[in-house]
């Protein structure tokens, strides 16, 4: 585990400065959260899959129903935990409803289902398809974190006000130039 935790740390220490507290405490909540939302859609999809869909006699249509309900109840539970946890510092400063949010947050994951599978299946030209998958998932993940954070929990940086006129009203003159 030290190795991962080193090799973690020298990928951590190539980051601006300013990222890597960032790529320390928030990512690491991001791939918890992530990981609760890989044991979410498993159970959902093995429930589903065996007992809540059984009615649907066609194992590739009721395959295609329990993918879909495991996938969406994941992704509602990984959007309220990294609301809740990953970026919770940054709720006061997000003036969006959470539906608008979501949907931003479900774009994300689009993106990154769309890097995950392309990358996949590139890298599996190269090499066994499931360590290609392994590979495409980390890499994804990080375009995931990304989109996250920049764009639906992104931070707001205050406007800068306009100068102020002075008391009468009138913007401010320039500083007298004092001739010799």
């Amino acid at each position: 585990m030290s190795a991962l935790r080193n090799l973690a740390e020298a990928v951590i220490r190539r980051l601006p400065a300013r990222l890597q507290p960032m790529a320390r405490w928030r990512f690491i909540k991001f791939g918890l959260v992530g990981g609760s939302g890989t044991v979410i859609n498993i159970a959902v999809l093995y429930l589903a899959q065996e007992y809540l869909l059984r009615g649907i006699a066609d194992f590739h249509s009721r395959l295609n129903y329990s993918i879909a309900l495991a996938i969406t109840l994941a992704t509602v539970s990984n959007f309220y935990w990294n609301r809740r946890l990953t970026w919770r510092d940054r709720r006061h400063e997000v003036h969006h409803s959470a539906a608008y949010l979501f949907a931003k947050y479900v774009m994300a994951a689009a993106l990154s289902i769309a890097v995950q599978t392309l990358l996949t299946k590139w890298l599996a030209l190269y090499m066994h398809y499931l360590l290609a998958n392994l590979m495409a998932i980390a890499l994804a993940s990080v375009v995931n974190f990304v989109a996250n954070d920049r764009l639906t929990f992104r931070r707001h940086r205050p406007k800068i006000a306009p100068p102020r006129p002075d008391d009468d009203g009138a913007a401010p003159s320039p500083p007298p130039h004092d001739k010799p």
